[in-house]
């Protein structure tokens, strides 16, 4: 028979080895509920043609109630910030230094959307500050645009440590802080940078290779996934084919009446 001692030291262990078992049952029901495999059906997003739309809608006007009930332009980001706060409602949250919201016109046109923080973005604050950002930068311009001019953002908002990949319980967490930034800018079109931000926001596995290159949409907005900056450091050979699709981007752009700031973008 146990003393008062060594029960309480087993039910202790039972208790932390059920704390374990629950928290891997969740970690492993978001991932497959993100799968399709939970036997609901999987939001299908449609290809489109690159000329989307021939006719101009204008950006709501600032604080004008969206659809969701959400305000549009700085109001709507903010409030969404505000909600985000000091997050704490996955793991990423114990090992970073500034939580990393977002950067740009909050009633842009273009919206782009990488996968998470690095260590330059997460010691700045600001999304894609480090060499990929560089690079982002510099596409941005060669589309006529200004970092200013668009919206950057990423699909995690904290710095996943030693740059590893997002986890599916850590994209869950912050997954409906995209969505209501996205909601907030209302843009015409939406780049996303790498497999992860695609997958994310299209609910499609297919690796980005197969994803580049074909427009999509994302609840109505016309997406268009490509490969992450970094990706293309990496493998510079691939920086031709990042310029295709950016190139199809700016020509739907131009179809719905959207012109850059920069008339002088390169073709």
């Amino acid at each position: 028979m146990l003393d008062d001692s060594a029960e309480e030291n087993v039910l202790h262990d039972d208790r932390e080895s059920l704390r374990q078992l629950t928290a891997a049952f969740r970690t492993n029901l978001a991932l497959r509920g993100r799968s399709g495999l939970l036997g609901v059906s999987r939001t299908k997003s449609r290809r489109i043609e690159p000329a989307v739309s021939t006719a101009h809608v204008g950006p709501r006007t600032e604080g004008e109630s969206a659809p969701s009930g959400t305000f549009v332009g700085a109001e709507g980001l903010a409030a969404v910030r505000s909600e985000l706060g000091d997050c704490q409602r996955c793991k990423l949250c114990t090992g970073r230094k500034n939580l990393v919201f977002g950067v740009g016109n909050p009633r842009a046109h273009l919206v782009f959307v990488g996968e998470g923080p690095g260590a330059d973005e997460d010691e700045q604050g600001e999304p894609f500050v480090g060499k990929a950002g560089q690079l982002l930068t510099k596409m941005i311009e060669a589309m006529g645009y200004r970092r200013e001019d668009v919206y950057i953002c990423n699909v995690v908002k904290c710095r996943p440590p030693g740059n590893r990949n997002p986890e599916p319980d850590e994209i869950a967490a912050c997954e409906p802080f995209l969505q209501k930034q996205l909601a907030a800018i209302a843009p015409r079109m939406i780049v996303t940078l790498g497999k992860f931000a695609a997958q994310c926001l299209l609910r499609d596995d297919s690796p980005i290779s197969r994803l580049r290159g074909n427009f999509r949409s994302y609840d109505g907005v016309p997406l268009m996934p490509t490969f992450h900056p970094a990706y293309l450091l990496r493998d510079p050979t691939k920086k031709k084919e990042a310029w295709e699709d950016l190139k199809l981007v700016m020509a739907s752009l131009k179809e719905m009446g959207f012109s850059p700031p920069n008339s002088s973008a390169r073709g």
